[in-house]
């Protein structure tokens, strides 16, 4: 076999273990592939070059940008059924006095509908497109959290936005979802990962609003596992392994009405 064959066959082992698992070590990498950690970081520099994957400080990442179209393209996917997890949202927590938004294409519908209650809401949010579409109720107030801009989803990130959302006691946390699986609640980017994962540790209740193509896929950050505190909003029931955990867990499921 020759020595680009080789190498060939290695970096398809890698990609395939970061398929298994979306973050790795390079010490578990090396380890795994029986090779020196500095042919794995040879091998992690070619890959990432080639887009096939997302390095990290000591490791890799699964790249995400093949399975989470950009904000913009996924606005127009599956309006319907999005528009309908969202007034659903609406109807039942809306009365809250004050919100802890997420980004996300579902979450932009979400605002869509907030923005047409006729009460005072105070919303916390790391996401600008959820603050534009809000802005446009004077009697909502926005607060706009600090941060690196992530220019992919188009929110703010990093140890600013966490420490800013101490300043805060929201009891009502809503989010979307890259992925839903027996697991729990999944996001494909790793940062905002981090800002999605915090407002849900700093909120007594969680409201996931997520169609049904995210069932049974599991994305890069684990947000969240199912519990008492947390909702699904969804337009189709879930079955299977899905279904199991969120009955396992105690975690309320509401199917937007009409779907």
């Amino acid at each position: 076999m020759s020595t680009k064959s080789r190498k060939g066959v290695r970096q398809d082992n890698i990609l395939a273990a970061l398929e298994r698992n979306p973050a790795l070590r390079v010490l578990q990498i090396a380890e795994e592939l029986d090779v020196s950690t500095e042919t794995v970081r040879r091998d992690l520099t070619e890959l990432e070059s080639s887009g096939r994957l997302s390095r990290t400080y000591g490791g890799a990442v699964k790249n995400t940008n093949r399975f989470e179209p950009a904000l913009n393209e996924r606005l127009s996917l599956k309006i319907s059924e999005r528009r309908a997890i969202a007034l659903e949202a609406v109807s039942r927590f809306a009365t809250e006095e004050a919100l802890l938004l997420g980004g996300g294409s579902t979450m932009i519908h979400f605002a869509r509908a907030l923005r047409e209650v006729p009460r005072r809401i105070t919303v916390v949010t790391p996401a600008y497109p959820i603050a534009v579409e809000l802005a446009v109720n004077p009697m909502i107030e926005i607060i706009m959290l600090p941060g690196i801009f992530e220019p992919q989803e188009h929110i703010t990130v990093g140890p600013d936005t966490l420490r800013a959302m101490d300043r805060y006691k929201v009891r009502t946390a809503i989010i979307g979802a890259s992925g839903l699986n027996a697991e729990g609640v999944s996001e494909a980017l790793l940062r905002a990962g981090e800002v999605y994962g915090a407002m849900v540790e700093r909120s007594e209740q969680s409201v996931v609003l997520a169609d049904s193509d995210k069932f049974d896929k599991r994305a890069l950050v684990l947000l969240t596992d199912w519990n008492a505190a947390t909702t699904l909003v969804t337009d189709v029931a879930p079955q299977g392994a899905l279904r199991t955990a969120l009955d396992r867990g105690g975690t309320k499921v509401i199917v937007a009405s009409g779907n």
